[in-house]
């Protein structure tokens, strides 16, 4: 059986992220444009906001924050303080261009609240290894949908311990969880953006317990995965010769059986998509 070819996603959203093309997709896949890539729903993302008790006082760590638009708007809607940080590099030229249109009150709606660029920075960090923050920084440390991305996880909640304030609450989704018997071709249509870890039912409730945090909740979304896998194909689907012309026939079909198995695989349950809550105890 011949390999899938690796497939780029996050380059190209990322790098191309103004084009109006990539603005309509975004909006009809999640029904708001907050820059995603993820398999967050509308009503999970205003959702986070209240898991976290975010408050003006509190000071946010997101790992894998993207384009930054998610940040941007927890902020603006909490008055809040967040540090994103990001591995991929074009995500974070985005980011902090966005921050700069935000302190300049120019092009974004959300630029409106007072002082959100100075409230928000990002900066380019690879989560797999120690963060730079000291212990107990934060008030809350999330991530959405990168998780599955970052190599040693146990070393990863360890460190969102660490800095996390005694009482913080810390959030992540996995989209790989385990569900049923999935074959060789279906794995590598899935894993084809880029690296992977995909996990068994139980090993993130453990791994959260041993890095010393306690679980609120482990809530299943898959339903809202698969969903929204099928709106990004679709949307894709009417716009099919427009994006060729900017990815390419190749990395547009990609992409394109890439959606497709992540809407079939999480629809027949064969793969997970949970979220887990947990706090640091209070001391």
């Amino acid at each position: 059986m011949a390999m899938t070819a690796k497939v780029d996603l996050y380059d190209g959203a990322y790098g191309n992220y103004e084009d109006e093309v990539y603005r309509q997709i975004r909006a009809e896949t999640y029904g708001e444009d907050l820059g995603q890539t993820s398999w967050v729903s509308k009503e999970e993302s205003a959702e986070i906001v209240t898991q976290l008790k975010l408050r003006r006082e509190s000071a946010v760590l997101e790992i894998g924050c993207g384009s930054g638009r998610f940040a941007l708007n927890v902020a603006s809607q909490t008055g809040c303080r967040v540090i994103g940080m990001d591995v991929n590099g074009p995500a974070i030229e985005r980011a902090q261009q966005l921050t700069q249109q935000v302190a300049q009150q120019v092009a974004h709606k959300i630029a409106a609240a007072d002082g959100l660029g100075e409230r928000v920075s990002f900066e380019n960090g690879d989560a797999s290894k120690r963060l730079r923050f000291a212990d107990g920084m934060f008030d809350a440390v999330f991530s959405n949908d990168a998780m599955c991305h970052i190599p040693g996880r146990e070393g990863v909640l360890r460190e969102m311990r660490r800095v996390l304030k005694p009482g913080g609450r810390m959030l992540f989704s996995d989209a790989l969880v385990i569900g049923g018997v999935i074959s060789q071709e279906e794995i590598a249509n899935r894993s084809a953006i880029g690296y992977y870890l995909f996990s068994p039912p139980g090993v993130n409730e453990r791994l959260i317990e041993e890095a010393g945090l306690r679980l609120l909740e482990a809530k299943d979304t898959t339903s809202n995965a698969a969903t929204i896998a099928g709106r990004w194909q679709e949307a894709r689907a009417k716009r099919t010769e427009m994006l060729m012309g900017i990815e390419g026939k190749e990395n547009f079909e990609g992409l394109q059986r890439f959606l497709g198995s992540v809407k079939k695989l999480n629809a027949e349950r064969r793969l997970l998509r949970m979220v887990y809550l947990a706090e640091r105890a209070a001391e």
